[in-house]
């Protein structure tokens, strides 16, 4: 018996081994699945970024763009500046070593690298930190300066910056309802970003089954398991103080422009403004092309008349002096090098100065900038000139106006949002869809390329400040061989020329135009014409926007029925 006792104590122990065993074996592998991972993020590999640099988080997200942090105090390179904040910023790399500008509605405050003071109207401020710093050839410009010129808050943390720039809107809040985690990602094996206490609450990005995506109070964002939080109160942020910059003021007509171009090649072209007015009834405004660029430094040639003006006062009409910067240089043969011109601060400035001294000079109402084929290296600097020279135009109550070609993503560079800021009209030559040069025949001005034109217009400027220019033209297209060529042909020429060659031209409805074509020998012959009613058919779709007025390019080519559809447009009668 005792041997048989024995046996089984034997084999009892060895099948509890066995159990033992097999429960250890199973039980370690689902104790690694089910338990919770310990693994701790490293934050600057999480965000990217190591030594002074900080990740960006712009409201939820993760910017491609990183602070630097230096001395505790945060900094924003220029293009997550130009990109989040404010658009205002222009830099110029040879101007006193290197200079940061902003220019407001009424003066242009200035900081060199790495100075600590900035310079206003001849006054300077020392604010006891370095407002700009450049690192791996970038600048970067501190928010603390920042917060003059823009709306937003920038909590600084371990690694990355919290950076808010929208206000108003209401959050959806979690209580952590014990101890816990945030982590990478959903899932309990996921790398912990840090601990997250009972009590403390997270704002809720994403809900999902288990897991929700949520921030805390320090900006981490990641995933808390839904079963350790519970709702919370919501939360509506609220903007801060928006720093004190000067409105913009405008220098604008009482009534809707009606703005004849009068093209002036010599100063004898002044005596005929009686002819021109006589010409253009009902017009309000009259633009003499007086002035234009000479060269790279900023030489200017100028027409301008003070007698020229008296007379146009006398008729009741104002004047805008046209500046182009074309004319000398196409009479001349040579090409201009705006990029050069208006990227030296002191020459862009001089420029900006010696117009309005101009148009002062001659008691002119206006100055309307014609700067036509820019190339796009010069965006920047020519939003920059029309910036300062705002500025001036407004300390003389002259009003500014632009030329701008219907906007399109290949000439975006004008920056017709950035005028619409500052400038006092945006005139849009709704005209050239096709021209001689293009090599392909159509219309000058189709109704769907003006309307399409001005709706991109409007989402960019305020409506009032909207000119559209129509074409008081037309071009006669001949084509032969597979070549195509094309003729200019005015309002007051072209009913005679129809009737020359003997056609009539049928109303086409996708263009409202009408439209004649004719062969002679292996010649085509397509015009589509400019007259009364094309014309009105723009006005009238112009008549839906409430813009600040029309323009006609030019006086010279129209006729007295289409100089009254703009008189009707603008006073209705």
């Amino acid at each position: 018996m005792k041997k048989k006792k024995n046996r089984f104590l034997v084999v009892l122990v060895a099948l509890i081994l066995i159990f033992i065993i097999a429960a250890v074996s199973l039980g370690i592998p689902l104790y690694e699945k089910y338990s919770y991972g310990k693994e701790t993020a490293d934050l600057g590999e999480h965000y990217g970024v190591s030594g002074d640099m900080s990740a960006i988080i712009l409201q939820n997200d993760q910017i491609p763009f990183q602070a630097l942090v230096r001395d505790g105090r945060c900094y924003f390179d220029l293009d997550t500046v130009k990109l989040y904040l404010t658009e205002g910023f222009f830099y110029d790399p040879s101007y006193n070593g290197g200079t940061l500008m902003y220019t407001t509605a009424k003066e242009t405050y200035e900081v060199t690298d790495g100075a600590t003071s900035y310079s206003v109207s001849g006054v300077t401020t020392d604010l006891g930190y370095a407002l700009t710093l450049r690192e791996n050839d970038r600048l970067y410009v501190a928010a603390d300066y920042l917060r003059m010129f823009s709306t937003f808050t920038a909590d600084v943390y371990e690694a990355h910056v919290q950076l808010r720039t929208v206000w108003g809107q209401t959050h959806e809040m979690r209580t952590v309802l014990k101890d816990t985690q945030i982590r990478e990602r959903g899932g309990i094996k996921s790398p912990i970003l840090r601990e997250v206490e009972e009590g403390e609450t997270v704002e809720l990005i994403e809900a999902m089954e288990d897991w929700s995506k949520v921030k805390t109070s320090d900006a981490i964002i990641g995933y808390i398991e839904n079963k350790r939080m519970t709702s919370a109160d919501p939360y509506t942020d609220i903007a801060p103080i928006a720093p004190a910059l000067p409105e913009y003021t405008t220098v604008r007509l009482d009534t809707k422009v009606n703005l004849g171009f009068h093209p002036i090649y010599g100063t004898i072209g002044n005596d005929t403004i009686g002819e021109a007015l006589g010409e253009a009834q009902g017009i309000n405004v009259i633009a003499p092309t007086w002035i234009s660029l000479t060269d790279a430094d900023g030489g200017l040639r100028s027409f301008a008349s003070a007698d020229y003006v008296a007379r146009a006062h006398a008729k009741g009409v104002k004047v805008w002096a046209v500046a182009d910067n074309f004319n000398y240089a196409n009479e001349n043969g040579f090409d201009i090098d705006e990029t050069a011109l208006l990227s030296d601060t002191p020459r862009r400035r001089q420029l900006a100065a010696d117009m309005v001294r101009i148009t002062a000079g001659a008691g002119a109402d206006g100055l309307n900038i014609d700067f036509e084929n820019l190339p796009e290296s010069s965006g920047e600097y020519y939003v920059q000139f029309l910036r300062e020279l705002s500025v001036l135009c407004r300390q003389n109550g002259i009003c500014l106006s632009t030329d701008n070609y219907v906007p399109f993503n290949y000439n975006s560079y004008y920056r017709l949002d950035l005028q619409g800021q500052f400038v006092d009209y945006v005139l849009i030559m709704g005209y050239d869809e096709h021209y001689p040069s293009g090599g392909e025949a159509g219309s000058v001005a189709s109704i769907g390329y003006v309307s399409n034109g001005l709706n991109m217009t409007l989402e960019k400027v305020p409506s009032q400040k909207v000119i559209n220019a129509v074409p008081f033209y037309t071009v006669l297209w001949t084509t032969e061989n597979g070549s195509t060529k094309g003729q200019y042909i005015t309002l007051v020429n072209q009913n005679d020329f129809m009737s020359r060659v003997g056609q009539t031209p049928v109303w086409d409805d996708t263009t409202a135009q009408n439209y004649a074509e004719w062969r002679e020998g292996t010649t085509l012959y397509q015009i589509w014409l400019e007259d009364t009613q094309s014309i009105t058919a723009k006005l009238n779709v112009m008549n839906t926007m409430d813009l600040g007025g029309v323009g006609a390019w030019r006086i010279g080519y129209g006729t007295p029925d289409a100089w009254n559809l703009l008189r009707l447009y603008t006073y209705g009668q």
